[in-house]
């Protein structure tokens, strides 16, 4: 695969991501009830530290929705920036490439929290779990990685 189209997926995988997960987590905003989705009964939350979906959505907007979608964005134009290169834990990469890796865990572990909280697993628990691995993988493809080596 070439470098600007191993780049290319990084961020389409990025924003396909982040505008699902910013839906998702509008609609849990606006109605915490869940009822706006339909399926989502709150006696799911039972054994969660959540009496509503508002912080969820919160959570899932921001970190699962917003962040990959600026990620996207900062992987195609590189940006400078302090406050992300102190929070980048890869000093030889640019910060936006360790910032993909960091939302692919942080979906790792959404998804994890949220089977332990809701006690099951759905299809869309699958997906995003499985989902994670390509994320993974293409974020370190050698031809993506020489990209933002600094």
């Amino acid at each position: 695969m070439k470098a600007m189209t191993a780049r290319n997926t990084l961020v389409s995988l990025l924003l396909f991501l982040g505008v699902g997960a910013m839906g998702g987590g509008a609609f849990l905003i606006i109605s915490p009830s869940g009822e706006l989705i339909g399926s989502l009964p709150l006696s799911i939350l039972e054994h969660s530290p959540f009496a509503s979906f508002l912080i969820p959505g919160v959570i899932l907007f921001l970190i699962l929705g917003l962040a990959p979608c600026l990620t996207a964005i900062a992987l195609i134009k590189k940006p400078k920036s302090r406050l992300a290169e102190k929070l980048n834990l890869f000093k030889d990469m640019h910060w936006a490439w360790s910032f993909s890796i960091y939302i692919a865990f942080a979906l790792i572990i959404w998804i994890q929290v949220e089977t332990i909280f809701v006690q099951g697993v759905g299809w869309l628990q699958t997906f995003y779990m499985l989902y994670s691995i390509p994320l993974l993988v293409v974020a370190l493809l050698p031809q993506v990685r020489a990209i933002y080596k600094k």
